[in-house]
């Protein structure tokens, strides 16, 4: 399938969210599909959910990385695929009203919605810009830390999605990622399936294959900072019931199987200061 038509089928899809305030795997679930309060179950405590504007957390993460990423009062931050604004808001929080946070998003229904909400509640360090993380619109080395949550995975290029945030993070940058990754290859079938491409699933690569793609971009001391593998008691009944749908053949041990493919993971990186040689370093 065509790199632009699947992000159009993406694109597509999140606007949906945004008109029904839902997420990927139904009413309440998250793209990791936790069932209950799936930010609670993320890594996000009860204050996060009251700090931000209501209608900023559409539950579509798979992890906190703002938690792990230790925000610094004053430092930039990108958030890659920032919907609805949620991280990038409590992102804002924390580097302070001497920090900026941009955001940037695919979707324009996702960018309106958190600008609007940006504006409304007075979040003058925060903007949204439309645009695709694998091109995106922020100048070279300006930032200082770099987030991501269960985004990456739905890039048709994510080799070209981790060289961009290189190239916009500022040397000793930081970068935190919360994504889907995979421990196996999935089934044909569902590898080909948009709306499990959508559900950040199909399109999600092989774990040591995405850590080749963040280190192939530059980026040094690349850590698996946290890891969780999802079983069937886990996966939302939307979820369970498009599977049982689409492949009616499989057995409850190959939808076990299948669903324990599929790992969550919190990732790590930095672009590392380099060293200069040259006289003209010394002064």
């Amino acid at each position: 399938m065509e790199p632009e038509t699947i992000k159009s089928a993406v694109r597509d899809r999140y606007a949906g969210f945004v008109k029904n305030n839902q997420g990927c795997c139904g009413p309440s679930t998250s793209c990791g599909c936790a069932p209950g309060d799936a930010s609670l179950d993320l890594g996000y405590d009860a204050k996060d959910l009251a700090a931000v504007p209501e209608g900023a957390n559409l539950g579509l993460g798979c992890g906190n990385p703002v938690a792990l990423a230790a925000l610094k009062p004053g430092e930039t931050v990108l958030d890659l695929g920032s919907g609805a604004g949620f991280d990038a808001f409590l992102a804002a929080r924390r580097v302070g009203p001497e920090g900026r946070v941009l955001g940037v998003d695919m979707t324009p229904e996702m960018i309106a919605r958190a600008t609007t909400l940006a504006k409304t509640h007075g979040y003058a360090n925060v903007e949204f810009r439309l645009g695709d993380i694998e091109a995106l619109p922020v100048a070279d080395a300006t930032v200082d830390v770099i987030l991501s949550n269960c985004v990456v995975n739905l890039t048709t290029d994510k080799a070209k999605a981790f060289r961009e945030a290189f190239r916009v993070l500022k040397p000793g940058g930081r970068l935190q990622v919360s994504d889907l990754v995979l421990a196996r290859p999935l089934p044909e079938a569902l590898r080909s399936d948009m709306d499990a491409y959508a559900a950040c699933v199909s399109g999600a690569m092989l774990k040591d294959d995405y850590l080749a793609a963040i280190r192939a971009a530059g980026f040094e001391g690349v850590t698996v900072a946290a890891e969780r593998c999802f079983g069937l008691a886990e996966l939302s009944p939307e979820l369970m019931d498009l599977a049982k749908r689409r492949y009616p053949g499989m057995s409850p041990e190959e939808l076990e199987r299948l669903a324990s493919s599929v790992l969550s993971v919190q990732v790590e990186a930095t672009r590392t200061v380099k060293a200069c040689c040259a006289p003209s370093c010394c002064g």
